[in-house]
């Protein structure tokens, strides 16, 4: 297994994992002490770390079938980025109600949109 394929697919695990217990501890531990708007911002942050989760597991899949899975290295770790950015300032920003936080969302937000773009270049640059 190429080694591009085998850290993504542990990180899209780890991650996928991770999406599951904050979800998890948002939907039981948090439902008391947030507001519903606030649950919402953070169960908004869960899905996009779970959405994303899988795509680093995609692209560690992906990994194993390319000749030059190198050129996925990239996009793994803008979903990687944009999973601390993103979903982290929306977890934080719902605990603390720290406002300032939601500057750093849309940050992530581009890490993830310039990761699935730059894995379609990747893809139709591929040879198998």
């Amino acid at each position: 297994m190429p080694p591009v394929a085998r850290l993504f697919i542990v990180l899209g695990s780890v991650n996928a994992a991770l999406a599951v217990i904050f979800g998890a501890f948002g939907a039981h531990a948090l439902k008391a002490r947030l507001s519903p708007e606030m649950l919402s911002v953070y169960h908004t942050g869960a899905q996009y770390h779970f959405y994303h989760a899988l795509g680093m597991l995609l692209i560690g899949v992906l990994a194993t079938q390319l000749q030059n899975s190198g050129a996925l290295r990239l996009p793994g770790f803008l979903m990687l980025a944009g999973i601390v950015l993103f979903s982290g300032s929306l977890y934080l920003l719902a605990i603390t109600g720290v406002t300032w936080l939601g500057a750093i969302t849309p940050l992530g937000g581009i890490a993830f949109i310039a990761a699935w773009v730059l894995l379609a270049i990747s893809a139709l640059r591929a040879t198998s």
